[in-house]
């Protein structure tokens, strides 16, 4: 292991760091309110359209089961950014940092090619959503809708030249909005909520299902990004807070209050998603419903509600824009972390965007429109396999007393950060293992 010290970095997002006042006063509400905005920034990634893939598909197969994976992960979503929280506000440097830091060259080169992959893996899934949702509300073909998604770079470039505050206020509209259309397709779905609670508690049948579980960690990857780790742990540095152990306590406290409320908004929409498909597709005899375009159409004539499917092409939308410009940021904070390499925004964006528009127009050429859900449901398990490249550095990081003094992690944090790292990376063999089982048994 190597030893872990702390050095001089540059500040992550330069533009945006520590431009944003606390205030000094001691009201509770007004600093929570200076604190507000990260946490929501991270929580578009727990809803971006790989989850709505993830969370149909989960639905519509196996009724309410996988509810309890999506719990689940949304818990270990809360520690991990927690321990992002921990990390920036000690260290004053992001995640992709401290590992080029720590660790060797080559273990960074490897690191930053992993995270790349991830970000493609997300930005796939954001590229095939935004598609789907302008050919579903405005009928435009989707190849030309997935070239149109390379265009929102303008609208990023523009936000973060104003003040990093608008770009918060932006994120947090556009998650609104989609709370408030799945608070409206729960109440037009009139799910069995006997079932949903049950659908909650653990169940065994997941680990045994090969077809289960592979959808299982596809919400897991969905649901904890490990981009996001990359994220959260720079953007808490937007906010200007003084340089003592008693500030960084509190930035600390507030860092989390914020995160967890999000990624409670978060936990809804999830669930929700999963729920309105359980109840419109498993119980009404259309388990195979697996594709996006298909439950938008079904939506309306199964629930009975004409507006049902409008808003769900709405609450896509606004996933697919919200989500784009979080993996935007973290694809800037993981090559600056990783390589000490800043390119233009545009630039950056432009080629992960290219990265993930050339696969996706060649499945649709390929297989067609059938194919996209496919793809964003393989973008997941992609990004749950990514994942303990990125949980287990930052738990090794806010484990060790060397580097974070004081704001460590306690015993019991440090023992269930490392119990739930290697479990993550002990599903994902474990998934490897049944595949290879499957194929053959064939």
């Amino acid at each position: 292991m190597p030893q872990l010290t702390n050095k001089e970095t540059q500040p992550s997002l330069p533009p945006s760091y520590r431009t944003i006042p606390i205030p000094s006063a001691k009201g509770f509400w007004r600093k929570l309110l200076a604190f507000l905005g990260p946490g929501y920034l991270i929580s578009v990634g727990y809803m971006d359209p790989g989850n709505w893939a993830t969370d149909i598909s989960g639905g519509a197969q196996f009724g309410y089961t996988l509810l309890s994976v999506i719990l689940v992960s949304n818990f270990i979503a809360i520690l991990l950014q927690t321990l992002c929280v921990r990390l920036g506000v000690a260290t004053d440097t992001d995640l992709a940092k401290s590992c080029r830091n720590q660790f060797s060259r080559k273990i960074n080169i490897t690191l930053w090619i992993l995270a790349e992959i991830g970000i493609v893996a997300c930005d796939l899934a954001e590229v095939v959503g935004g598609a789907i949702a302008l050919e579903l509300l405005f009928h435009i073909p989707l190849i030309v809708g997935v070239c149109l998604t390379s265009l929102d770079v303008l609208l990023l470039l523009m936000l973060q030249r104003l003040n990093f505050r608008y770009l918060e206020a932006l994120v947090i509209t556009l998650v609104s909005s989609i709370g408030l259309c799945f608070v409206l397709e729960v109440i037009f779905s009139r799910p069995d909520f006997s079932s949903i609670v049950l659908g909650f508690v653990p169940q065994a049948v997941i680990f045994q299902q090969h077809d289960m579980l592979y959808v299982a960690l596809g919400i897991l990857g969905a649901t904890v990004m490990p981009h996001n780790l990359y994220l959260h742990s720079a953007i808490v540095q937007t906010r200007a807070w003084q340089r003592t152990p008693e500030k960084k306590r509190e930035a600390i406290k507030f860092g989390t209050i914020d995160s967890t409320i999000a990624l409670t908004m978060a936990l809804f929409v999830n669930a929700a998603i999963l729920i309105v498909a359980a109840a419109a597709f498993h119980f009404s005899g259309h388990q195979e419903v697996g594709e996006i375009q298909e439950a938008y159409k079904l939506l309306s004539p199964l629930l009975g509600v004409k507006v049902a499917s409008l808003l769900f092409a709405l609450a896509l939308l606004a996933s697919g824009q919200s989500s784009t410009l979080t993996a935007t940021l973290a694809g800037q904070i993981v090559m600056e972390g990783f390589l000490n390499l800043r390119i233009a925004s545009w630039l950056r964006r432009l080629l992960s965007r290219l990265a993930a528009i050339i696969p996706t127009i060649i499945c649709i050429i390929i297989f067609g429109q059938h194919g996209t859900t496919k793809l964003l449901i393989f973008s997941q398990v992609v990004l749950s396999f990514q994942l303990p490249f990125a949980t287990i550095p930052l738990v090794m990081f806010t484990s060790n007393l060397r580097l974070m003094g004081e704001f460590v992690n306690p015993l019991w944090l440090k023992l269930l950060s490392w119990g739930i790292a290697i479990s993550i990376a002990g599903l994902n063999i474990w998934l490897v293992w049944q595949t290879f089982s499957d194929l053959l048994k064939h």
